[in-house]
């Protein structure tokens, strides 16, 4: 398995943890000690602790960007574009993902913590980017 390929899987990977170690517990938690009914979880409207309302968003966004970087990948490993460069891109386009999602749900919304969430966000699509013209440009 490529790097890209391996990054691809541990940013859907990470997806999954995200929900089930942020979402998923605290919901199963209300869940069994009888705080809450199975179908208390509404997506329409925001509820639960500040930490719980920023990894729904941080999951979403997870959601959001995997179907994107899973393409760029898929067709740059496909078109064998520059595999170093892909490699390196690769890993930095998780390793932001990853700070980006920690920010989001660690910590409370500041400006200054927004702003380290969109640096790592910037990272990611300067790096998605970059791996697309490499693509266009093999052709």
């Amino acid at each position: 398995m490529t790097v890209p390929l391996s990054c691809l899987l541990g940013f859907a990977v990470w997806t999954h943890l995200v929900l089930m170690t942020t979402i998923g517990v605290h919901r199963w938690t209300q869940v069994l000690t009888g705080r809450a009914p199975i179908h208390a979880f509404r997506a329409d409207r925001p509820e639960g602790p500040g930490w719980y309302r920023r990894a729904m968003r941080a999951h979403a966004n997870c959601v959001e960007n995997l179907p994107v970087f899973g393409a760029v990948v898929v067709t740059a490993t496909l078109s064998g574009a520059g595999a170093s460069l892909l490699a390196h891109l690769s890993v930095a386009t998780l390793a932001a993902r990853v700070c980006q999602s920690v920010v989001h749900i660690a910590f409370v919304e500041t400006a200054r913590t927004v702003s380290i969430r969109f640096t790592f966000f910037t990272v990611q699509v300067f790096a998605m980017l970059t791996m697309a013209f490499l693509v266009v440009g093999t052709r």
